[in-house]
């Protein structure tokens, strides 16, 4: 069963004073097919020198350049891994609950 994952990154912090991004809050969520949903949250903490000639102003980032410094410190494999595995315990379970009346 196919699994489609979504990557977003729903805050950056930065330093108000060179506009510079030092933690990147990102999130991945996988659904599959039938519906099944998990997700996977987390920061990086990031390091940046405004002097640098590839240094990207904060008005500058794009989705795209925050979503690589993401996958500079965090596996899109293995995070994606992890998520179909909650989704296929979800989708199989191997334990129950409940009361049969």
């Amino acid at each position: 069963m196919a699994i489609t994952y979504t990557w977003t990154i729903p805050t950056l912090e930065r330093n108000t004073s060179d506009g510079g991004v030092y933690i990147a809050h990102w999130r991945c969520t996988g659904q599959d097919d039938d519906g099944n949903t998990a997700s996977s949250y987390g920061t990086c903490g990031l390091e940046y020198d405004a002097s640098a000639s590839d240094y990207t102003p904060y008005a500058d980032i794009t989705k795209d350049k925050a979503q690589g410094w993401v996958w500079g410190h965090v596996s899109k494999d293995d995070t994606e891994a992890a998520i179909a595995s909650k989704i296929d315990a979800i989708a199989n379970p191997t334990t129950a609950a409940g009361v049969p009346w």
